[in-house]
């Protein structure tokens, strides 16, 4: 009769894969977003084509720097080397449950001379004379996989594939970004250098018409020497411009890949356009826009499958090792031909590593565990950002446009002072703080201008913009 011992590593086995059922996979995530974002109304979904929303300004020269940061930036070549090598992990993966075997030959000739004592010559063994021997042998072993190894394990290896991908895809988009919010920093610094310069002539002008007017009496003599610290200021403000702006043209050469060239070849026009309205898609869309939380969730899915084999690592593993082979023996007075079959196979159950294993599968859960956090953070970092940028570009394009207004009654008040003071109807005072007061609002709207700019940028990859989004399926 037979022992009912025989059978308790597999009972074991099994009960412990069957009381762990109810943790086969992981919690659903908590990924509800609001409706609608709570900001004003913008361009129609679908107004802009989001996979390369840098096209929307109508910059040639933006469009070029980043198709050209997208090719050569350094950041994007290691990402598609990491992508290169995850792949080749996942053929890896696969492969090591397929059968696996080499194919091994050997020879060797043994030559002996006798040089003393009895010379022994029988068939089958001889001390003296020329010996021969050579073997050839193809032994394979596989893995049978009846619970489905490795197909989990291949799906765990996809996911991390579908990971790294969107990885490359979200430093694609941040790549973009980058670079089209450093040319906007650069045009805006070409802005405030093209205005430190016209203040220069203007503090120029204001100069002459006061040396000139102390020299003929009609001011005092200390008038030319106020608006010559204005001048002074000016002209250092220019020189720190020029420097900054140089700075920022040698970093948009770096993030295009075109180190080696000069910064002359950058050319950041003192011109901004408006930035063009942002499409309000809603809120669900970020689940499929986003690049970064696709990329949590193919985490979520590459802990889940190796959660899965984590839990069938209780069951039974059979390996069979089937095998060929063919061997020669040529001696004095002797030869032996020979060939053999191999069919062997090894059952182990775990028994004793059943507590290990119990500790690598807790540590498992909890890894799924962070990665479902992960992707429902990610998700809300998405929807904030989003929302952020969209309200706060609406108060740019306000801020922009009350400025406008304030800018061109602040240079028509400076020209009706200028005016006045060249003609002796006002005093150096009045023109100079006319001066003042246009020149403040003026720096602020070139600032508001730039950072309305730099704000749709954030915007337009906020809500997902920057990589070929419907390349890949939704998962």
């Amino acid at each position: 009769m037979k022992s009912p011992m025989r059978h308790v590593p597999l009972v074991l086995a099994m009960l412990t894969v069957l009381s762990l059922g109810a943790c086969a996979t992981a919690r659903k995530a908590e990924v509800a977003l609001p409706a609608a974002y709570e900001a004003p109304a913008a361009a129609p979904a679908g107004a802009i084509v989001l996979d390369t929303w840098w096209t929307a300004y109508g910059d040639a020269d933006l469009t070029a720097l980043v198709e050209q940061a997208l090719a050569r930036n350094p950041d994007m070549r290691t990402a598609q080397s990491r992508l290169d090598e995850v792949k080749a992990q996942r053929i890896a993966a696969i492969l090591q449950y397929l059968p696996q075997g080499d194919a091994t030959a050997s020879s060797r000739r043994t030559k002996t001379t006798q040089l003393g004592g009895t010379a022994v010559s029988i068939p089958g063994f001889s001390n003296s004379g020329i010996s021969v021997s050579q073997s050839a042998n193809f032994n394979v072993s596989w893995e049978v996989d009846p619970f489905g190894r490795g197909l989990f394990a291949g799906r765990a290896a996809t996911a991390e594939v579908d990971r790294v991908r969107f990885a490359y895809e979200a430093t694609r988009a941040g790549i973009a970004a980058q670079t089209a919010d450093a040319w906007f920093q650069a045009k805006g610094l070409a802005i405030q250098l093209a205005d430190a310069q016209q203040s220069a002539r203007i503090a120029q002008d204001l100069y002459n018409v006061a040396d000139r007017r102390a020299r003929i009496g009609l001011a005092a003599s200390s008038e030319p020497d106020r608006v010559a610290g204005d001048l002074a200021q000016a002209q250092a403000q220019i020189e720190g411009l020029e420097a900054q702006l140089q700075v920022e043209k040698r970093a948009i050469l770096i993030l295009a890949g075109r180190i080696v060239e000069p910064t002359a070849n950058i050319n950041a026009t003192p011109q901004v356009g408006a930035a063009p309205a942002v499409p309000q898609d809603l809120p669900s869309d970020l689940l499929q826009r986003r690049p970064d939380v696709r990329q949590a969730q193919a985490a979520v899915r590459s802990e889940v499958n190796q959660k899965i084999l984590d839990q069938l690592a209780f069951f039974p593993s059979l390996n069979l090792t089937p095998g060929i082979g063919r061997q020669t023996i040529k001696q004095p007075g002797f030869g032996s031909e020979s060939k053999s079959w191999t069919w062997g196979g090894t059952l182990t159950q775990p028994v004793l590593s059943i507590p290990r294993l119990l500790a690598d599968l807790k540590a498992q859960d909890a890894k799924t565990e962070q990665a479902v956090t992960a992707y429902e953070k990610t998700v809300q970092t998405a929807f904030q950002e989003a929302e952020s940028a969209l309200v706060n570009l609406d108060a740019d394009r306000r801020r922009v446009a009350l400025l406008t207004d304030g800018e061109v009654r602040a240079h028509r008040a400076y020209d009706a002072a200028g005016t006045g003071y060249a003609r002796g109807l006002t005093d150096l005072s009045s023109a100079l703080q006319a001066e003042q007061s246009w020149r403040a609002i003026r720096a602020q709207l070139t600032s508001a201008q730039v950072q309305s700019l730099r704000r749709s940028v954030q915007a337009m990859k906020a809500i997902g913009g920057g990589w070929p989004v419907q390349t890949y399926a939704a998962k």
